[in-house]
């Protein structure tokens, strides 16, 4: 099952974190793997090229995914994973934070979904996996710009999915807890982490793997029915 043998995928955020994992996870399934990122540094050894996007720049957008199709003659997965975090009390928030959070997390990600969406819903089929959060339906304090974002994701990816499912093309949101990338254990390694992991019903963060693994079910062919769905993968954070 699940098997992408064949098909070529574009991964953003590729250098580090979520992105790598899902960069390997696909390419161990079978898919030619493009992963972009701001530098090609860490990009994964696994990937079959490596591409530099500024995700919130509409040219660069643009250009990344013309760039893997004439390496690789077409895009039939985007992971949208490329994503920042900038955190403070909400009185405190500066606005080009909130800005380029935004620019980064939500605009960015519809960026590079339009420049992909583009070439799929041409060819009549698509994958699009956006990286939201439980942040996307949980307030989180200190979070104000980052929940905002992926709240955005949300609802950007059920709009694209209505009106892109008639072409063949799906996309789907995973939402995930805190994740246990370097990032993540430098962030939430400390008493504050203790007590969200507290608050976890699964009473533990996640790891990486479990993440690039439902990006790799939303991704397949196992996957053609579910379209606009969010796959929380958060330990039953969002549950309560």
């Amino acid at each position: 099952m699940f098997d992408l043998t064949g098909s070529v995928a574009l991964v953003t955020g590729a250098a580090s974190g979520i992105g790598a994992e899902a960069a390997r996870a696909l390419a161990g399934q079978g898919a030619v793997v493009a992963g972009a990122d701001l530098r090609t540094d860490g990009v994964p050894g696994v990937c079959a090229s490596a591409h530099v996007v500024d995700v919130a720049d509409p040219d660069a957008a643009e250009a990344c995914v013309d760039e893997v199709v004439a390496r690789h003659g077409r895009v039939d997965v985007l992971v949208n994973s490329a994503g920042i975090a900038l955190l403070a009390p909400a009185l405190e928030l500066g606005v080009d934070d909130w800005r380029r959070t935004l620019d980064v997390n939500l605009t960015g990600s519809w960026l590079m979904a339009r420049a992909a969406g583009r070439v799929m819903v041409e060819r009549g089929y698509g994958r699009i996996v956006n990286l939201a959060s439980q942040a996307a339906s949980s307030g989180l304090e200190q979070h104000a710009a980052y929940c905002a974002s992926k709240a955005g994701i949300t609802g950007l990816t059920r709009t694209l999915a209505v009106e892109w499912g008639p072409h063949g093309v799906t996309v789907n949101a995973v939402s995930p807890t805190v994740v246990l990338t370097d990032l993540g254990r430098a962030a939430w390694d400390n008493p504050a982490g203790d007590a969200h992991r507290a608050q976890i019903p699964a009473r533990r963060f996640a790891e990486p793997s479990e993440i690039a693994a439902a990006v790799v079910y939303l991704a397949s062919a196992e996957a053609a029915m579910v379209n606009g769905a969010e796959l929380r993968v958060d330990g039953g954070f969002t549950a309560r």
